[in-house]
């Protein structure tokens, strides 16, 4: 994964470098009033949706596959990276039977999954 980092980003880097001048030239100004021209206001709203809507929906598919996702197999334990606050969690009672409260779970604590009791 590493190794496709400085790949993406060159390729991220000319798709931008592309990009620019083309949106730059796209957003110029019109020396005509849009207000009281509909056909022409009308034209320019096409020219904008041609123009913006592709870049949008690109940059929405690019940003979507830029997250890490790494398997935990069931049941292995995880040691929490940073604190987690307001959680729901089950405590014991003095009697044995479980209490509900909430509490933070500090940086550094594991966290696993309890099997069912039988």
């Amino acid at each position: 994964m590493t190794e496709l980092a400085p790949v993406l980003a060159a390729f991220l880097l000319a798709l931008i470098s592309a990009l620019i001048p083309a949106l730059v030239k796209a957003c110029r100004r019109t020396s005509n009033d849009a207000g009281t021209q509909p056909r022409l206001k009308e034209r320019l709203r096409d020219r904008i949706r041609k123009t913006w809507m592709p870049c949008i929906a690109l940059l929405a598919l690019l940003s979507a596959g830029c997250v890490r996702t790494v398997y935990v197999p069931h049941g292995e334990p995880v040691r929490l990276r940073e604190t987690v606050k307001d959680v729901k969690v089950w405590v014991m009672g003095q009697d044995g039977k479980p209490i509900a409260g909430v509490m933070d779970l500090p940086e550094g604590w594991y966290a696993l999954p309890m099997e069912p009791e039988e």
